[in-house]
């Protein structure tokens, strides 16, 4: 029996034939749901505590380069450790299209109402580099093994100062990430009475911080061998105060954790002693990564961790000392 092929059925035929043909030709953009990509550069948001630490500007960079080779925008914040000024700013964000959300979070717990509002409003979040009270928010934690970086730190204090040592830390309690590095540090040396943490200094994580503190103890108490900078920076800040005070060459020991150039060039120079160095620009292409497969619909780790490994004066030269990876 002969099959007649209607008008319509012609016109759709033709009509098929042409998109064909023009999606060969590159003139028509598949939709969203056929290619896996949406039409439009996608927006990213990226916010860090604050932008006052090197660290944090080499990771962005990673970060933004990945996104910027897929024709996307990344919008960077900075709140300035400032955790309401941060909630807002992502706020702000949400209202400018960012779909994705990378956050280094100024205050672990307050951050959370502004993770909330990501939640409801369709925006994916990805945390960097610290963790965040409420997970259930996020899709993704991308950080260094923070703990670890602390136990290193340990380690080599303790090969330094095999008779033991009074310890001065330098930390940031409202952020996960620095006290992680600390319980790390204290499990490497909580069972040996050779090892005496005498005093802990809180909302230390930026040089000038670190600084004023630093020479705010040194007026009235001396006697310790170590200090523990739970970053380059309050590390540094630290080492800026013990030079103010003629004490920078009495053999204490001064650690940090990131592996910066400027720690990097204090080790060399025999300033400083040691930092557990983490890997921002393998971290930022991690995170951008990861969020990527996401977006794709593919499944992606809960928790990520970047390594991180010791340097002293025995791993660096002039050659390795350079930049941050």
């Amino acid at each position: 029996m002969k099959k007649f092929i209607t008008v319509k059925q012609k016109m759709i035929a033709f009509m098929s034939a042409v998109i064909i043909l023009l999606i060969l030709m590159g003139l028509v953009v598949l939709s969203p749901l056929a290619s896996g990509r949406i039409d439009k550069p996608v927006v990213f948001g990226a916010t860090y505590m604050t932008m006052n630490n090197p660290y944090f500007s080499s990771l962005n960079g990673s970060i933004k380069d990945v996104v910027e080779a897929h024709g996307d925008v990344l919008l960077t914040r900075d709140p300035a450790q400032d955790a309401e000024r941060q909630n807002q700013e992502i706020h702000e964000m949400i209202n400018e299209g960012m779909t994705v959300l990378f956050a280094n979070a100024a205050d672990s717990k307050k951050i959370s109402s502004a993770l909330k509002e990501c939640r409801e409003r369709g925006v994916a979040v990805f945390v960097v580099d610290t963790e965040v009270d409420d997970p259930q928010y996020v899709i993704s934690t991308i950080q260094s093994d923070q703990f670890e970086a602390g136990r290193l730190v340990a380690e080599d204090m303790k090969v330094k100062r095999p008779e033991g040592a009074r310890i001065i830390v330098l930390y940031h309690e409202t952020i996960a990430s620095t006290v992680e590095r600390l319980e790390g540090f204290m499990s490497e040396i909580k069972d040996d009475d050779r090892y005496e943490v005498v005093m802990k200094i809180g909302n230390t994580s930026e040089i000038e911080v670190a600084n004023t503190e630093m020479i705010r103890l040194l007026k009235n108490f001396r006697k310790f061998d170590v200090v523990f900078g739970n970053n380059d920076p309050s590390a540094l800040g630290a080492l800026a105060a013990l030079d103010r005070y003629g004490m920078a060459d009495d053999g204490i020991l001064v650690y940090g954790v990131d592996g910066s150039p400027d720690a990097k060039k204090m080790i060399l120079e025999g300033k400083m002693t040691g930092t557990a160095a983490q890997y921002p620009i393998e971290m930022g292409k991690t995170v951008a990564e990861t969020a990527y497969k996401y977006l794709a619909g593919e499944e992606v780790e809960k928790d990520i961790r970047v390594k991180v490994s010791m340097m002293n004066s025995d791993d660096l030269n002039e050659k390795n000392s350079r930049g941050w990876q």
